[in-house]
């Protein structure tokens, strides 16, 4: 279990056959052609899509060993989101297939946060199975969205993971992409969230995040706000503002590094896929959160929630 987080010092992370296990929603999103919200635009494109799916491709494309454990329909659009993953080298063992709809999000294509509309039946249909439990500990990183969280049974196998990845030594991050429409009232909604937060080594949310769970306030308000919850490392991300980081001790402010925007969906994974890298990587805390931003600045180029991304030292040397 990792006490305290250094930002100029390299995570000592236990090492194992795969290096981040990516367990939450896998998805199409459904993205305008145009940057009008207006119920008159009447042209979509489906894309690949889903917050782990997304950085469990990224980290693969940047040299690392990453998994997916989602569900998805059995249906035509789960085929197409398996054969995507194929395509990609991604193994697709723990994908597992439910008799529900896959889930689906509409989006304005935005160059600020996207508007996103929710359809979901199949994502949250997960379950700990032997299989995902060995997967687990051989595993370095446990990365969890809050989609899965929001409902039964995958708040169980969420639950469940973390319990085992303390045990195992394995890095937990989190990233609390809160949406109220994609939790219930009767699910515990914020409430759990930070008893969640409480037990993971490593959040990202982004200021849209902070004001969903907490209300409106000062940044540095919003920072302590998730500090008081007992997480170790804290990445506020603030749009074209770049990222607030603290560790409890001290705090640091990080310029963003994108020289163009296009399309905003997939930032934050970009982001989260970076500062992985740079952790497996055994770079300092400072210096992976760095690489988190370079890689985020280079996606913010394309439309849809991936990208091709070039080698490590391309990206870090376009971005110096």
């Amino acid at each position: 279990m990792i006490e305290l987080i250094d930002l100029n010092s390299t995570l000592k992370i236990k090492r194992g056959n795969n290096d981040v296990l990516c367990i939450g929603e896998l998805l199409v999103d459904m993205i305008a052609n145009d940057y009008s919200d207006d119920v008159k635009n009447q042209s979509f494109n489906p894309y690949f899509g889903g917050s782990p799916a997304n950085i469990a491709i990224n980290t693969n494309r940047l040299g690392l060993k990453s998994t997916i454990v989602a569900s998805v329909g059995e249906d035509r659009f789960g085929d197409y989101l398996i054969e995507h993953l194929e395509r990609e080298n991604m193994n697709t063992d723990y994908v597992m297939r439910s008799p529900h709809s896959t889930s689906m999000v509409v989006l304005n294509r935005s160059k600020a946060t996207p508007i996103p509309t929710f359809y979901r039946q199949a994502d949250f249909q997960l379950n700990y199975t032997p299989a995902v439990k060995q997967l687990l500990s051989q595993s370095s990183i446990l990365h969890i969205s809050s989609w899965p969280a929001s409902k039964m049974p995958a708040r169980q196998c969420i639950n469940d993971m973390i319990v085992d990845a303390k045990k195992e030594g394995v890095l937990i991050g989190f990233d609390p992409n809160y949406h109220s429409t994609v939790w219930s009232d009767d699910q515990g909604s914020t409430e759990y969230l930070l008893q969640l937060m409480s037990q993971v080594d490593v959040i990202k949310p982004s200021l849209d995040d902070a004001e969903r769970i907490f209300g409106i306030a000062s940044i540095e308000t919003q920072m302590q706000r998730f500090l008081d919850t007992g997480v170790k490392l804290v990445i506020l991300t603030l749009g074209s503002n770049g990222a607030l980081i603290s560790n409890g001790q001290e705090m640091i402010h990080l310029p963003s590094l994108a020289t163009e925007v296009v399309d905003t969906t997939g930032a934050g994974d970009a982001f989260w896929s970076g500062f992985y890298t740079g952790i497996i990587k055994q770079y300092s805390i400072f210096r992976a959160i760095h690489l988190g931003l370079c890689v985020s600045a280079y996606k913010l180029r394309f439309v849809g929630a991936t990208t091709d991304l070039p080698e490590i030292s391309k990206i870090q040397k376009e971005f110096i």
